[in-house]
């Protein structure tokens, strides 16, 4: 049992010794530790800083952003024959010490993907701004709602483990951010996903945030990537309830109208009510058949994601066992 734990990184050279320092090198049932650090085209000694604390380096020429990061991540772990992905970020938030905790159900193989939950137990609850903890508790609600009603509490949080599987089978698009959008997609997957509680520091000690510099530039990216990843994963509800919508606006504009008629007998002033139902149910009609299209694309999808995951398990079981990339890579 190999256990990678990466650590995407920008600018952090306060922190990223300590956390690399302190990741636990042994851990009961797993067999080896690594520990990878994902340089976004820092400014500072971060890379360097980590190689000295005795982590691999792999660094991007520019900011590519931390999904982007968190994908180079992924790629390197997997190259390295892990079994088991740990993600934390660089900034001290996380303790490395709960990394056994973390993924004790995948070792207890009761989950293929653990979150950290900073919310579940009151005790447990970091300091943070009153708006930050608001905007986290919507996007809990609005993430447990599109996955189909499930109970996480907290689904923006960068402390996960996964397993080998798990990771082939991830496929994401944004670079900004990648928590949000994993729930989505694995959740698509039917990977069976758990929280467990443990303490986070609230507030980074030093340096700021380059997710989280502001509510509104966080709730404007994380929103169109979630957005997006709805549209792709369930494609009929996305569509069909937008459909669903106009159809009952143009419904609605035109049962008022004709009561309007029936008791007076005209339309006057309301004219433009009927073409603006006229309007509403035609396109309410045509976000239905879009709907349906889309739904037809989406089965497509998922064969693509299944043909996609046996290429990268072929690829990455190929270069764990010495014998080299495939030829379809």
């Amino acid at each position: 049992m190999r256990l990678v734990v990466i650590i995407p990184a920008l600018n952090e050279e306060a922190t990223i010794a300590d956390c690399v320092g302190r990741v636990p090198r042994t851990i009961d049932g797993v067999e080896a530790v690594e520990v990878v650090v994902i340089d976004d085209g820092s400014a500072d000694r971060t890379a360097s800083l980590a190689r000295e604390a005795g982590a691999d380096v792999v660094s991007h020429i520019g900011r590519r952003g931390v999904g982007a990061a968190f994908a180079t991540g992924l790629d390197a772990a997997l190259t390295r024959g892990a079994d088991v992905i740990v993600n934390m970020d660089g900034d001290g938030q996380f303790s490395p010490e709960d990394i056994p905790a973390l993924i004790a159900p995948i070792l207890e193989e009761r989950a293929e993907f653990v979150t950290c939950t900073r919310f579940r137990l009151p005790d447990y609850r970091p300091e943070m701004p009153l708006m930050k903890r608001w905007g986290n508790r919507w996007m809990c609600l609005l993430i447990n709602k599109i996955i189909w009603n499930a109970r996480f509490t907290d689904v923006s949080c960068g402390f996960r483990a996964y397993t080998r599987d798990t990771a082939m089978k991830l496929n994401l698009f944004g670079s900004f951010t990648y928590t949000q959008e994993s729930f989505i997609d694995l959740a698509g997957k039917n990977v069976a996903m758990v929280e467990v509680p443990l303490k986070v520091r609230g507030q980074r000690e030093y340096g700021t945030s380059r997710v989280a510099r502001s509510l509104r530039h966080y709730a404007v990216q994380t929103s169109s990537i979630i957005v997006r990843a709805m549209r792709d994963t369930r494609p009929l509800t996305f569509f069909g309830v937008i459909g669903l919508i106009l159809t009952l606006l143009g419904v609605g504009q035109g049962v008022f109208v004709f009561v309007h008629w029936l008791r007076t007998g005209l339309t006057r002033p309301y004219q433009s009510l009927l073409l603006g139902a006229g309007v509403s149910l035609l396109l309410g009609f045509l976000m239905v058949v879009l709907a349906l299209i889309a739904d037809m694309l989406g089965r497509h999808r998922k064969t693509q994601d299944r043909l996609l995951y046996l290429a990268r398990r072929e690829h990455y079981d190929r270069l764990r066992d010495g014998r080299g990339p495939s030829d379809s890579t």
